[in-house]
């Protein structure tokens, strides 16, 4: 017997997201059939409310619900320190630590030839254009010790030493 059409079309949309197979698509269908109709309608309007909502902030491209970012608007923030990261991700796990009170800058990605990805395709030009100013004392690029991340890491450092920082 064929699963209902329905059911299989939740399956095929929820494996869209990282690390959800069939498998486990599966298990989150039936338990969605278990819940409420309240909950599973509070879950497609979180969904659609984040995708109408979500923002990256203008100046250093973290998600935000604003303009601008959390981090940004917040004046007692260290601007002299930047931290380089390669997603918000990473923006929302140094946060959560509560050790640094400067600024990030997220470059969306990672230097990649081998995926075609090259400094053009992601959020350097900004960082090294508009972030960079004679208030700046400190960039701190920490991005994964991968062979995308040390390529990255390395083109920024160069890019930053031609402008002397």
């Amino acid at each position: 017997m064929a699963l209902p059409r329905s059911f299989q079309n939740l399956v095929e949309n929820l494996t869209i997201l990282p690390g959800v197979g069939e498998k486990t698509a599966e298990r989150y269908v039936y338990a969605l059939y278990e819940k409420e109709d309240d909950d599973v309608e509070a879950l497609a309007k979180a969904l659609i409310n984040f995708k109408k909502n979500i923002k990256t902030c203008a100046i250093c491209g973290c998600l935000s619900d604003e303009t601008k970012c959390e981090v940004c608007m917040d004046n007692s923030r260290d601007k002299s320190t930047i931290c380089v990261v390669e997603d918000s991700k990473s923006v929302f796990m140094f946060e959560k630590t509560h050790k640094f009170n400067g600024v990030y800058h997220v470059l969306g990605g990672l230097i990649s030839p081998i995926d075609e990805v090259n400094p053009d395709d992601i959020n350097i030009v900004s960082l090294v254009n508009n972030r960079i100013t004679e208030d700046v004392k400190e960039v701190i690029i920490a991005l994964n010790p991968s062979v995308e991340g040390e390529m990255t890491s390395l083109y920024i450092q160069k890019l930053l030493e031609s402008k002397n920082v």
